[in-house]
Parts: C-alpha cells; sequence; structure tokens
C-alpha cells in the first residue's frame, strides 16, 4: 500500500498547505505569461523520526522562482506536520486505529455536501 496523497495533503500545515502550492503555482504561471520567463516551483518534503515513536515530523518546504519585469523574485515557506507511520509505510496525521473525532478535512466535508 501507500500513502493516499489525496487525503494526507489537506492535512498538512493545518489544512493551508494545498493553498500555498495552488498560490505559487497561480504566482509564477503569471509571471511567466507576463514576463516571457522561466519560472520555477519546488516542493521538497524532509522527514525525520520523533523520538522512538511511529512518528515522523515532515518538514515541507515550497519554493518559488517567479519572473517579474527586471528579473525575479523568489520566496520560501516551511513548515512541519507530526504524521502517524502505519506499519506498511502508510502516513496519516492519526493512528489508523484511532476512533474518529467527529471532524473532516476541507474535502470531505465537500464530498458529503
Amino acid at each position: 500500500m501507500s500513502t493516499n496523497l489525496q487525503e494526507l495533503l489537506p492535512d498538512l500545515d493545518g489544512g493551508v498547505f494545498e493553498q500555498k502550492i495552488a498560490t505559487m503555482l497561480s504566482e509564477v504561471a503569471l509571471g511567466v505569461v507576463t514576463h516571457g520567463r522561466q519560472g520555477k516551483v519546488t516542493v521538497e518534503f524532509d522527514m525525520k523520526q520523533i523520538g522512538e515513536t511511529q512518528q515522523v515530523a515532515m518538514k515541507h518546504t515550497l519554493k518559488y522562482q517567479k519572473p517579474t519585469k527586471r528579473g525575479k523574485a523568489t520566496e520560501e515557506d516551511s513548515t512541519e506536520t507530526p504524521l502517524y507511520v502505519a506499519n506498511n509505510g502508510d502516513l496519516a496525521l492519526f493512528h489508523h486505529d484511532q476512533t474518529s473525532f467527529g471532524f473532516m478535512n476541507r474535502k470531505q466535508k465537500a464530498e458529503q455536501e
């Protein structure tokens, strides 16, 4: 089995990570078509084990280079989210056996409406 990104991404950085990616992609794309030069968006994930647990601290870093009239603008944003690692390697915000708290992420809520 592998990690379900559609479920994991909305949980990163308290639900803001997905919005940051979307904003950066749009800003860079606009700079590319406005100024006719190449832009770049980079997403990096670094993980380290939390103590001796089945959890990792995932650092997620977004970087972009957006063309401007006289050069380029760059920005970097790094945040960290603790994640549980299942026996098969799947990553999730909560342990797979944990009881539901009765709340859901934005995508799950939208799907039910």
